[in-house]
């Protein structure tokens, strides 16, 4: 084919919270959008609605959540009653997925409430906090997704975070309202065997992370070969979204042609 007629299959997002960091945050979002992409944000609060509203981007995703956690009663309670906060902002920016964490991260991504295990309790805790969003989407016509994290790394002592757990919470709760946030960067440091992952997570994918190892920066930069990665995405029928959450290894522009010529068929 062509190389000019290539496209990618899937929409491709880019996170508006890791690249143009010397602009103000709607002209990020801006400059991605007049680039082709979606955007996703982080913490909501963190931001002028109305600006972003203003800027005519289509947002992918945002997080899900103000304070709270999965798996205790009080931190369950909080999570929930923030998540509805948080779907009456995503309803004014038109963002169909709130993303979600086992337990609510601080500034540093480090949990508010860390576990360093997690009980059967924990567990059941977790998988009817998941059924309570679920009515929420369900009601309010959105998807939550449950992020996998590294705690290797980034993310040390967040409970659920290993790419395994979600999927067994999320098949446990099998509600088309709570859906996966797979982030590829965080599994291939925690978990590895990518292509093998993406299978068996194929039906509880809300949407695809990616950022390369080491560095977490765009597809290219590290040791993840994701034109192998995208090149099974599309025979697995994938068509969603894939989103770059990662950093520019070098200029921001070029980050972000890399990220999507890995995804280009």
């Amino acid at each position: 084919m062509n190389e000019s007629k290539k496209t990618s299959p899937f929409t491709m997002a880019v996170c508006a919270e890791m690249v143009f960091l010397d602009r103000p945050i709607a002209e990020r979002v801006r400059k991605i959008d007049a680039l082709g992409f979606q955007v996703e944000i982080w913490d909501w609060t963190r931001h002028d609605i109305d600006a972003l509203a203003n800027t005519g981007a289509t947002f992918s995703s945002m997080t899900g959540y103000i304070e709270g956690t999965l798996a205790d009663k009080d931190g369950a309670d909080r999570l929930v009653e923030t998540a509805k906060e948080s779907i009456s902002v995503a309803k004014r920016l038109g963002i169909p997925r709130l993303n979600l964490h086992g337990t609510g991260l601080d500034g540093k991504g480090l949990p508010v409430k860390p576990a360093t295990q997690v009980s059967g309790a924990m567990w059941i805790r977790a998988h009817d906090t998941l059924n309570r969003l679920a009515d929420l989407g369900e009601e309010h016509d959105v998807t939550f997704v449950l992020e996998n994290l590294n705690t290797q790394v980034d993310h040390p002592g967040v409970p659920f975070a290993r790419a395994e757990d979600v999927l067994e919470l999320l098949a446990s709760v099998d509600r088309p309202e709570v859906r996966m946030m797979l982030d590829l960067y965080h599994a291939q440091i925690g978990e590895g065997n990518l292509i093998e992952l993406l299978r068996r997570a194929a039906p509880y994918i809300g949407e695809i992370q990616v950022a390369d190892v080491p560095g977490r920066c765009e597809p290219g930069s590290g040791e993840i070969h994701y034109p192998a990665i995208a090149r099974v995405l599309n025979e697995m029928g994938y068509r969603g979204t894939v989103g770059l959450e990662g950093w520019a290894s070098q200029e921001d522009e070029l980050a972000l042609q890399r990220f999507k010529d890995a995804f280009t068929l």
